[in-house]
């Protein structure tokens, strides 16, 4: 007589219903490290949902696109970064200051000015900078639509002044070949272009130096002298 087989285990069912819940500190968390291992185009709601272990519906929850998604990581890098600090009272002063106080909490993340620069995205914790520009101008005599549009003046050369440094940074830890702008150096006529011939040479060196304080400085005096 044949003996009863003895039971198989059964295979374990997957687990169905509603994913883990997510919170919003783990969306912004993992946001930010993408953006800041590769970069703001990769960031995709779908990517992020996979590095979460989630899906693009739950983060949907929590942000709406990926432009929302930005404005949270602007907000929270503002927070940890951009906090009030004591400034001079002496109005221009407080304007270089504080413009100078956003150019190196920025410098350090170039990312964020990539985002910024898309005007319909800001921070509101870096309003407090703004407003010190704004009344700092203001203190300095001009009226506060003329300080808007200095502010505004103020912000391209500080955004601009990053993203080029930042640019010519990753260029230079990937690629050690001469820039374009070196191989037109070499090839200058110096009898058609005398001054840019006599500068060649240092051209490079020149244009390295940190000269954001000053240019800075010579645009508020300029913004101020045009009243």
């Amino acid at each position: 007589m044949q003996q009863p087989s003895a039971p198989q285990p059964s295979t374990p069912r997957k687990a169905t219903g509603r994913p883990p819940r997510i919170s919003l500190e783990e969306v912004v968390t993992t946001a930010r490290r993408i953006v800041d291992e590769e970069g703001v185009a990769r960031l995709t709601m779908r990517r992020l949902a996979a590095e979460i272990d989630s899906t693009p519906m739950a983060l949907y929850h929590h942000v709406r696109d990926k432009e929302e998604l930005l404005v949270l990581l602007l907000d929270d890098y503002a927070a940890r970064t951009l906090r009030p600090t004591e400034l001079p009272t002496e109005p221009r002063e407080r304007v270089v200051a504080a413009a100078a106080a956003i150019h190196e909490a920025l410098a350090a993340c170039p990312w964020i000015v990539e985002v910024l620069t898309g005007d319909s995205l800001m921070s509101a914790h870096s309003l407090w900078f703004v407003e010190q520009i704004v009344d700092g101008l203001v203190g300095c005599g001009l009226s506060p639509e003329r300080a808007v549009q200095g502010y505004r003046a103020i912000w391209y050369y500080t955004a601009g002044e990053i993203m080029v440094r930042a640019t010519a940074a990753r260029r230079r830890a990937t690629d050690d070949r001469p820039t374009h702008r070196q191989q037109v150096f070499a090839d200058l006529d110096p009898e058609q272009l005398p001054r840019l011939g006599q500068l060649a040479g240092r051209w490079a060196p020149l244009t390295a130096q940190d000269t954001y304080r000053d240019g800075l400085g010579a645009l508020v005096d300029g913004l101020l002298a045009a009243g």
